[in-house]
């Protein structure tokens, strides 16, 4: 194809690409995915060492990307996957901070809809809507895959910022309070705008890695390692 390799990923063969993504934001969570859970790995390389791995699992080709962290990130990577390399859908797999009591640490966070005061949706397609939805097929599937698996799994909306550090200590709250969102992540909400726009599907299962409610927190070695029942989930779609 005359597009590739794209701006981004350094990818010429299209082949070896699987239709299904799994996407975490660290590079590195990308690569103990592919060590630990894949066979016959082939390793393609993209720009700023995000890192892409091809494998199978059962059988089933799967590919396993970093996207980087921020909208704009998630949103450069999944986009040329989406328009350039034949991609049908990508699963975020990421974690979050809590707003809500109902969500501790380690929990498991299928997302239903998306919140952000990002202009990503609107500056990009025209999409004015401050909450986009997952796909409701994906998720379905990832709920039977939990099933499946005996593995809980909780459905939230949640809210992708555009922001990590605020002068204003309250903000979570008020976000939680007047969008209903029960945690806070950074990419997803391009990921789903790129998807509604192109007509492909997109997902997100997130780890809880620490909490605004009881303070509780995760280690960035924890995040690399032991976030695997999303993982595990996505993994059992991917392979049907």
């Amino acid at each position: 194809m005359s597009n590739l390799p794209t701006p981004h990923i350094e990818c010429t063969d299209p082949q070896l690409i699987a239709k299904v993504v799994l996407m975490p934001g660290d590079p590195l969570r990308a690569k103990f995915i592919a060590d630990t859970f894949l066979t016959d790995v082939v390793c393609f390389n993209t720009v700023r060492n995000m890192l892409g791995f091809t494998g199978k699992y059962h059988n089933k080709p799967i590919t396993v990307m970093g996207s980087g962290m921020g909208m704009p990130s998630i949103g450069i990577y999944s986009y040329e996957l989406f328009a350039f390399y034949g991609v049908e859908c990508i699963i975020r797999i990421g974690s979050a901070g809590s707003y809500d009591a109902s969500l501790d640490v380690y929990d498991t966070v299928l997302v239903t809809e998306a919140y952000s005061e990002s202009t990503f949706a609107k500056n990009a397609f025209g999409i004015r809507s401050k909450s986009l939805k997952a796909s409701a097929s994906v998720n379905h599937r990832l709920q039977k895959a939990a099933e499946k698996l005996n593995l809980p799994l909780k459905e939230a909306k949640i809210h992708s910022s555009d922001v990590f550090y605020s002068s204003d200590p309250t903000r979570w709250q008020q976000i939680r309070e007047k969008y209903g969102c029960k945690c806070v992540e950074m990419e997803s909400f391009a990921l789903f705008a790129n998807a509604k726009a192109l007509g492909k599907k997109a997902a997100c299962l997130l780890t809880i890695s620490d909490s605004f409610i009881n303070h509780k927190v995760t280690s960035s070695q924890e995040r690399q390692t032991n976030f695997v029942q999303m993982v595990q989930i996505a993994l059992e779609l991917a392979k049907k």
